[in-house]
């Protein structure tokens, strides 16, 4: 701006009225001179101060009346929502222009960042006064305030809020169920279907059986299968059920007279198997074996064992044989005469022991002398000659010393002795060598019964 002498404004005043005096004598009245300089006297100096969306105050040395004369102050201020960009205060200068220039912008708050799990919607996008309100997705919860508004000052009240995972998953079990134990078993195949989890927020969830997996054998009695499901935000939920396996059973059997039983699985549930046996000197009448049913009741009646019924008188060495074939074992015993001394000791040692042979399922058969006056028998019951005979022919015994035979089950040689030997060793050798092992588990049962 340029600046004017006082003096020299004067002077230019002067001369321009005294022109104006000689031109126009007549028709104007004289002049009143001032002190003040016309640039004040000017209300209009400079161009009327505005401000779009905002307001302009003036102070004038003239007065309030006057906005733009030279000197003037004025203090520019934005409306609400408003930001002043340039001078807050201008003056008019001797330039006639402003001394700056300025103007309102409307103001804005940063973008509001997208929270995860969510959305926002606001009412003047990011202008000053808008409103966000925030929700959160399907499944989610929010953890701070739900709407934020953008303030004058530019920035967001409050704080940005978060979505979490707050609803635990949902998982349901199948219902509880009653099997019955599979035939000749004490357990059930137990299956069912994988449940399903659900989250409203997450699609990946962890599940976890604890117990017994599908397609298990469960045993007797209540068994608890549970499962667990875990979201991302580590909420959880759980849910079981029972599996109850029954046995079904029959009566326990009593064992025959004379007699035992053997049985498969747990001796009397459902598809249990259980077999008659008869002691030595006795046989077995009626069914074999009996299976217990599913109707808790056993297949077939009892069997019995009676006394064994050796026919001695018969004529043919096969025939007597086949009285004791898969029943008994035979122990054939020779001698020259009666009074022989091994004859005589061995036969004192197995009238001794006389019950050790009969819980091994033996028979004594005795081959004395020689013809005319050779005997045979099996206890009191004397066998014919012919039948003698043939014992000798078949087994290949010899009338000049003293030997024994010992026959299995099926009518096999299976030892000879020539001379005497003690119960023990016998016995020891039946059962270590033709005993089966049911028969050795049963003898230990029974081997106080001869004490």
């Amino acid at each position: 701006s340029k600046c004017y002498d006082i003096s020299y404004l004067k002077t230019t005043l002067r001369s321009l009225t005294t022109k104006v005096h000689h031109a126009h004598y007549k028709a104007v009245k004289p002049v009143i001179y001032s002190s003040t300089p016309v640039l004040l006297l000017d209300p209009h100096w400079c161009h009327s101060p505005g401000l779009t969306n905002g307001d302009v105050k003036c102070r004038s040395p003239r007065g309030p009346s006057y906005r733009s004369t030279l000197g003037t102050r004025c203090s520019l201020k934005c409306d609400r929502g408003y930001r002043l960009i340039g001078r807050s205060s201008i003056q008019c200068l001797a330039n006639r222009r402003w001394s700056g220039t300025a103007l309102c912008r409307k103001m804005r708050c940063h973008v509001l960042p997208l929270i995860h799990r969510g959305s926002y919607t606001c009412t003047q996008g990011f202008l000053v006064d808008s409103k966000c309100d925030f929700r959160c997705d399907r499944g989610y919860r929010f953890e701070g305030e739900h709407s934020r508004t953008c303030l004058k000052t530019g920035s967001w009240s409050g704080v940005q809020p978060v979505c979490s995972d707050m609803d635990p998953p949902k998982i349901k079990c199948p219902p509880s169920r009653l099997k019955f134990a599979q035939s000749g078993k004490l357990t059930a195949t137990v299956t069912w279907e994988r449940p399903v989890a659900s989250d409203t927020a997450d699609k990946s969830l962890r599940v976890a059986l604890i117990g017994p997996a599908p397609g298990s054998e469960f045993k007797e009695g209540p068994t608890v299968v549970q499962y667990k499901v875990t979201d991302q935000a580590k909420n959880r939920a759980a849910c079981k059920f029972i599996i109850r396996v029954e046995v079904r059973r029959c009566p326990e059997l009593t064992p025959p007279l004379h007699g035992y039983l053997t049985c498969s699985s747990d001796g009397n549930n459902y598809g249990a198997a259980c077999e008659y046996h008869c002691d030595g000197g006795y046989e077995r009448q009626g069914v074999s074996t009996r299976i217990c049913q599913f109707n808790n009741n056993w297949e077939g009646e009892p069997a019995q064992c009676v006394s064994l019924d050796f026919k001695s008188d018969v004529n043919t060495t096969s025939a007597l044989l086949d009285q004791f074939y898969e029943k008994r074992r035979l122990l054939i015993v020779s001698a020259p005469n009666v009074p022989d001394q091994d004859y005589q000791l061995q036969n004192m040692m197995i009238q001794t022991n006389d019950c050790g042979l009969e819980l091994r399922h033996v028979t004594v058969i005795e081959l004395l002398g020689s013809p005319p006056h050779e005997t045979g028998r099996i206890k009191e019951d004397k066998l014919t000659a012919d039948v003698i005979q043939g014992l000798r022919q078949v087994f290949r015994i010899s009338r000049l010393y003293f030997s024994m035979v010992l026959l299995d089950e099926l009518g096999l040689d299976r030892e000879r002795f020539i001379a005497p030997v003690s119960s023990d060793e016998l016995f020891s050798y039946i059962d270590s060598f033709v005993l089966n092992e049911e028969e050795r588990e049963r003898l230990e049962r029974h081997r106080d019964f001869c004490l």
